[in-house]
């Protein structure tokens, strides 16, 4: 079923607390927490008041503490009785911490979990709230005033706005999977709705009643700038470890927080940022192409001894290591191809030479400027029957390079693809599509999708994003197509690793629709959901000389063909 939901133990895990998360992956036991445990009522700035789970080590302290804000609930897997809170997996993170040395804060956000207020649309107060939280712990007598902030996706995302309201005390942090820009990555793409992501999320948390509020403010409207971490860099002043996925909903959200630190950071931040890339999603990834055990690295040490530098100045030799690690993904169905291994780089992205290949008639894509003197493609995009879904960076449904030929026989589908590769290309980068467009509406989407084609057809998607036509000109600008109008659009695919192995192809698909991974275009104009009227739009794909639609890759390399290896013979 194309629209299944996750299931509920894959829904848990992408809320869990990243330790607990590599716990789980890792298969490790659970630990018992020793020491002493108490839950507290922090007062913030406007006297609201949050629960606080405190945990303690044995011993004569004080400590470090590492903290740990969340919207999920700080006592998952636990009770509540009239005593206060009864630790649960809450109390698994906190042996871990207590067994290296570090004091424990797990904290339930505004007006979630046992914390008063309200939470309108998720993390708006989360950076006061951290900071006031961070001064807070600073003062206790079982903190030592060196704190480190840990997390995955919304647990990280409070991490980054604690950080950009720079509080002395907080000294590291340490997140995965989060979004960095709520305008451009967290809601929407290329000013297309991310109705999976967006609406998912907020009818998971029992917060459908506020969707409507949040596609009533324009892109452009300045109250999404609170969450624009990219444009507050200058503020934040601690180093960061950033952890993203290839497949994940934030994979270049967690590029950019960790290309922009690490130039325009304060502090301690700027030169000091590490980022690293996996093949994961922020659920478990689904499909055919299933990456080899080395895929998955030990996210547990590797926080820990970021903690153990940043906190304990235990020299350990992380800040030796490269800036950035990165997994370059490959054929796992051929044991000889390359790729399928870690990589490093001191910067991001590495060296590369971009290459166009261009659209073709005929569904070919090759580097050759087209030379036609006029040549497209042309269907109708119906909003009531969209192209559905098939994988990619979801978080609600299925994620991961599953098969696009489950959809091939769509009249609104569009597959170009090289030759036959003879032999294998590297791509390691941000991704490009330039598309000349036509329409015969005042406003209409188009999608672009890199897909790397299998010797047995099996066609994996790596990237694909779209962009609305009224928004081409950038989002805080809205410019409606006439009739007749050809016009150029320029779509971020965002980044990726891969070796398209020999015999592989490289393909790029086009559509106007993606559902329910963005929100179908009504075709009309209007603003986004304001009412439920839709069009029929004709639109065109032109490929030919005066408009040569291309996708620009970052070729890292072109493998050399094997040398024959000499049989002794004379």
């Amino acid at each position: 079923m194309l629209m299944s939901r996750i299931s509920s133990a894959r829904r848990s895990a992408w809320m869990l607390p990243l330790s607990l998360l590599v716990l789980c992956e890792l298969g490790a036991q659970q630990s018992e927490f020793k020491g002493t445990f108490k839950e507290e009522m922090v007062e913030m700035r406007d006297g609201v008041k949050l629960a606080t789970n405190v945990f303690v080590p044995e011993g004569p302290g004080p400590w470090p503490v590492v903290l740990t804000r969340t919207p999920y609930g700080k006592d998952r897997g636990g009770a509540v009785d009239k005593g206060g809170a009864v630790p649960g997996s809450d109390r698994t993170q906190a042996a871990l911490y207590a067994a290296r040395g570090y004091a424990t804060v797990i904290q339930d956000c505004r007006g979630t979990g046992r914390s008063a207020g309200t939470q309108n649309f998720p993390y708006l107060t989360d950076g006061p709230d951290g900071y006031d939280t961070i001064e807070w712990i600073a003062k206790q007598p079982w903190s030592n005033g060196k704190i480190g902030m840990v997390g995955r996706s919304g647990y990280a995302i409070t991490a980054m706005l604690a950080a950009t309201q720079a509080p002395p005390h907080l000294l590291c942090a340490f997140t995965m999977l989060a979004s960095g820009d709520a305008r451009r990555v967290l809601l929407y793409m290329g000013g297309v709705y991310r109705k999976d992501v967006a609406d998912g999320w907020m009818k998971f948390h029992d917060k459908e009643d506020q969707i409507a509020e949040i596609v009533a403010r324009p892109i452009s409207d300045p109250y999404w700038d609170w969450l624009d971490i990219v444009k507050q860099h200058p503020k934040i002043r601690i180093p960061i470890y950033n952890v993203g996925g290839w497949y994940d909903i934030f994979a270049q959200g967690m590029i950019d927080s960790f290309v922009g630190l690490q130039k325009n950071g304060r502090g301690n931040a700027a030169g000091n940022q590490k980022l690293l890339m996996a093949p994961i999603g922020h659920v478990t990834l689904q499909g055919s192409v299933q990456y080899p055990a080395n895929a998955r690295i030990n996210q547990q040490d590797v926080q820990l001894r970021w903690l153990d530098f940043w906190l304990k100045g235990v020299q350990n030799g992380i800040m030796d290591e490269p800036a950035v690690r990165y997994y370059a993904m490959g054929d796992p169905t051929d044991p000889a191809a390359p790729g399928n291994e870690w990589r490093t780089s001191d910067s991001w992205p590495p060296a590369a030479e971009i290459t166009a290949y261009y659209l073709q008639a005929q569904g070919k894509l090759d580097k050759a400027r087209p030379a036609a003197r006029q040549s497209f493609e042309e269907y109708r995009y119906d909003p009531k029957n969209p192209v559905p879904t098939i994988g990619g960076q979801n978080l609600m449904i299925t994620p991961g390079p599953m098969d696009q030929r489950a959809i091939a026989a769509r009249q609104d589908y569009l597959r170009f693809e090289t030759p036959v590769l003879t032999q294998p290309v590297e791509v390691t980068g941000r991704v490009y599509v330039d598309l000349w467009v036509e329409t015969d509406a005042p406003d209409t989407d188009f999608m672009a999708k890199l897909v790397d084609v299998y010797p047995n057809g099996y066609e994996a998607l790596v990237l694909d994003a779209p962009i609305r036509l009224r928004y081409r000109e950038g989002l805080d600008k809205e410019a409606f197509m006439k009739p007749g109008q050809i016009v150029q659009v320029h779509i971020d695919l965002w980044s990726t690793s891969l070796v398209f192995n020999k015999g592989h192809k490289i393909a790029v698909h086009v559509s106007s629709s993606n559902d329910p991974r963005f929100d179908p275009n009504p075709n009309t104009g209007k603003h986004l959901r304001l009412d439920s009227e839709t069009r029929v739009a004709v639109n065109r794909v032109y490929h030919d000389a005066a408009h040569p639609s291309r996708i620009l890759l970052p070729i890292v390399r072109i493998y050399e063909p094997e040398k024959p290896v000499a049989n002794g013979r004379n």
